[in-house]
């Protein structure tokens, strides 16, 4: 039957507290519908409260974790490097302007992991599974996600978090904030190397996608903890070391 309007509504799914009926079901599904939302949710829902000093712990533990994190892969890196150097000629390290917390833009670090030149032809394009443009070493180091190491330099700089929401291209973020009700609500909170959108949706390349996506990025706003922040990167380890990484 429907849901009540008026009366409160509590779930407890896995340690996680909806109070509020627009998203009481989501702790059963793990996502936010679009479709159930009202942007008075936005303003009166306790989730999208968040305590300062849980930002400020969070900002630390990303500080502390990025920079033993960055000194234990080093070696990893260098041999990533080399891979890439054999193989083809050009930048080992790919830079591309992102949207990060506030709709402010940033640098995001990646190995490189396409040809030389990737876009002149079609210019700026959405990465799809199974992308031509991906270059042989490329391909295995999307699958173990060795193509992000870098952006642990950008988790210590502060403009990424371990885990958020995946940032994205300025281009596409004009399309899908017009296109894709609340799509700026993921701009609230630093984006992650990691997210509850990537550990429960499979590879996305539409607009339909980031709707979903969307969906997921939302359910982890309103629900952000440390706790959960752990759940989400021990799920990234698992998915990563079976090898279905790139998401």
């Amino acid at each position: 039957g429907a849901l009540p309007t008026r009366e409160l509504v509590t779930l407890r799914v896995r340690g996680l507290r909806v109070d509020d009926a627009p998203t009481a079901l989501s702790a059963l599904t793990g996502r936010i519908s679009l479709q159930a939302v009202k942007p008075s949710w936005f303003v009166f829902s306790d989730g999208f409260h968040r305590s300062k000093w849980n930002d400020v712990l969070k900002r630390a533990l990303d500080l502390a974790v990025a920079m033993v994190g960055l000194v234990v892969a080093m070696p990893l890196m260098i041999l990533v490097a080399i891979a890439i150097r054999l193989e083809s000629k050009g930048a080992l390290i790919y830079r591309q302007t992102r949207v990060g917390r506030m709709d402010k833009c940033f640098e995001m670090l990646k190995f490189r992991s396409m040809c030389v030149d990737a876009e002149k032809a079609n210019g700026a394009q959405w990465a799809s599974h199974n992308d031509p443009r991906v270059t042989r070493i490329g391909r295995f180091l999307r699958k173990y996600r060795l193509d992000e190491l870098p952006q642990l330099w950008n988790v210590i700089l502060g403009d990424m978090s371990f885990v958020g929401p995946r940032p994205e291209r300025p281009c596409f973020v004009e399309d899908l904030r017009q296109r894709v009700p609340y799509y700026d609500e993921r701009h609230s909170v630093r984006p992650g190397l990691t997210g509850w959108a990537q550990v429960q949706y499979t590879y996305g390349s539409s607009v339909e996608d980031a709707f979903h996506k969307l969906e997921y990025d939302l359910f982890y706003l309103k629900n952000m903890s440390l706790t959960f922040d752990v759940a989400i990167i021990l799920k990234t380890i698992r998915i990563v070391a079976g090898g279905h990484g790139g998401r």
